[in-house]
């Protein structure tokens, strides 16, 4: 049995959401540059956190989870962008910048732990 890990289950949800919402602005809004730009972030997310569980070192996986917070940010940025340039309703943007601000509260923490066992 699959043993589950919060981290890479959420990571993989909105990875998810953002190619749904790739898909959704390229063909009913004809975008493609900002959507282009999230789903590059969006998708690293969990790309990273895996490559961090496969880490070959204390110090690796620590670099994988701050680029995998990072790239969250860097989402929730063009969320917000794309809310302000009408591209995405509020009510849309509220949602899935929900799950971006949970993941990022998650890698905070992650991140923040990380960073008092070396300190």
């Amino acid at each position: 049995m699959k043993k589950s890990n919060l981290i890479i289950d959420k990571s993989m949800a909105f990875a998810v959401r953002i190619v749904n919402l790739y898909k959704y602005l390229k063909e009913n809004h004809s975008e493609y540059v900002l959507s282009k730009q999230l789903l590059r972030s969006g998708t690293s997310i969990g790309a990273n956190v895996r490559e961090a569980v496969q880490a070959q070192s204390p110090a690796d996986f620590k670099a994988k989870m701050y680029i995998a917070l990072k790239e969250a940010a860097e989402s929730a940025y063009w969320i917000e962008l794309l809310e302000k340039t009408k591209y995405l309703t509020e009510k849309q943007s509220d949602s899935i910048l929900s799950d971006c601000n949970e993941l990022i509260k998650i890698l905070s923490s992650i991140t923040k732990t990380l960073k008092e066992k070396n300190s």
